[in-house]
Parts: structure tokens; sequence; C-alpha cells
């Protein structure tokens, strides 16, 4: 029975708090002593995941669901590696500058591994590795960023609710429609409940 408390995700997915060193931005940058995120957290702030196989992506019913149930009707494939992507280093440093984007951001890893970092309500950044088979959705309007680990090699799907847009806004770009939602939906609502406590305390 001790398997049912093991939720699936885990093999492909961990996430965990970082430090603050500034050495390669591949590492892992675990704080010491690590301190891991639960996927409760990661609710908590919008991040949405899903573990599904990755070797039959053409005919997984689960990702069939996932897609009808959230309307991605357009899909596409990334592959970012130093033979595949011109100016490979450049490049990844670009992907790693703090951003959001107006719609939500869904990768599917179907080969390799990266790291997506998103900021906490408290602005603390969070590190999630995904490996093949990790399915994520980061809510319109979080900052956030990716790297690749030290393998240097990530194949994704990409997914869009229509037309795909991936124009990155950097931060600040707190004036955006999409930003003060996603503050209003997950940061304020967790400072009202806060407050809620305290006027009972």
């Amino acid at each position: 029975m001790g398997s049912l408390s093991k939720d699936n995700r885990e093999e492909v997915i961990q996430a965990w708090y970082m430090d603050n060193s500034d050495e390669d931005q591949r590492l892992p940058h675990h704080r010491d002593p690590k301190e891991f995120v639960s996927f409760e957290k990661l609710d908590e702030i919008g991040v949405l995941s899903w573990r599904l196989d990755a070797d039959n992506y053409e005919t997984d019913p689960e990702l069939k669901k996932i897609r009808e149930a959230r309307g991605y009707t357009y899909t596409d494939f990334c592959e970012v590696c130093p033979e595949k992507l011109p100016n490979y280093e450049e490049k990844i440093k670009n992907f790693f500058e703090e951003h959001l984007h107006t719609d939500e951001e869904i990768r599917y890893c179907v080969a390799g591994s990266g790291y997506f970092d998103v900021r906490d309500r408290d602005e603390a950044w969070i590190r999630i590795w995904v490996k093949k088979g990790a399915l994520i959705v980061l809510p319109a309007g979080i900052y956030h960023r990716f790297t690749l680990d030290s393998d240097n090699y990530i194949k994704a799907m990409r997914l869009f609710v229509g037309e795909p847009v991936w124009t990155p806004y950097n931060r600040p770009h707190d004036h955006l429609p999409a930003r003060k939602q996603y503050v209003d939906a997950f940061v304020q609502k967790a400072d009202v409940a806060g407050q809620a406590v305290d006027a009972t305390a």
C-alpha cells in the first residue's frame, strides 16, 4: 500500500529553493541544507504538472485529455542543445533573463532535461527540474526563467491555446494585465488569507 502515497511525478519533476550563488546557471544551485518544494506548494503559486508517457506522445490518451480540457490546440517542438541551436551559449543566457508571458507557458519534456525557475510569493527562486515525461504549465504573468542543466540537452513539446505567442517581457513588467491578474489570483490571495488569520488572533 505504501506506493500509493508516492506521487509518480517525483521521478520526472523535482523542485527546490535555490541558493544565491552566481556559479554556472546549469548547476543545481541547492541551498545548504537542501530545501525541497512540494507539488502542493507549486500548485499554490499556480504551477501545474503531470507525468506522461513521453515514448508515446503521439497516441497518449492522457495528453489528449489534458489538451482537450485546457484548450491546447497548437503544438510544436523545440530542441535546445549546442549542436542544434546557433549561438547556443548566448541563447541560453537570454532564456535565463527573468521574464513573464501574457499566456501560459506549457512545456512537455519528451527527451533530456532542464530547469524552470519561478518566483515564490516572497520573491525567492524555486528551481523546477523537469525530465523526460514531465509536462509543466507556468501561469500567465509569473516571473520565471529557463536554463538547461549540465547535460545541455532538452527536447520539448510547446503547447498553446490558439496561435503561438512567445513574447518574453523581461522584468519589470508589473503593469501588464497578465501580471496584475497573476498577483491577484496567487499572491494577494495568500496575503488576504494571512490577514484573516491575524485578525482572529
